[in-house]
């Protein structure tokens, strides 16, 4: 499964974008402030998670997503950090 989210923020420094993907068991948040901006780690908050949750839903009965994928979608959403390599089949390096 691979499918991602946007959409746009407002904050105190302005707007900005932020992009979740979610590929294979893992999710990663990144946002961008102006066009000319690279993308970088973002910690969601709870309105950030909470809008993944929605914009998810959204597209169940349009049959875009899978009642499993959004199902998969909503657990992943509860990791916390940026993500990157924040879901079931990360494994961590071993300590060397």
């Amino acid at each position: 499964m691979s499918i991602e989210f946007g959409w746009w923020n407002k904050d105190d420094d302005g707007k900005y974008q932020v992009n979740v993907a979610v590929h294979g068991g893992n999710i990663s948040w990144t946002r961008k402030q102006g066009h000319h901006s690279t993308w970088e780690a973002h910690t969601p908050s709870e309105d950030d998670r909470a809008r993944l949750i929605t914009e998810a839903e959204r597209r169940v009965p349009r049959r875009l997503i899978s009642q499993k994928q959004f199902d998969e979608i909503k657990r992943l959403s509860e990791n916390l950090g940026p993500g990157g390599l924040s879901g079931r089949r990360h494994r961590s390096s071993p300590e060397l």
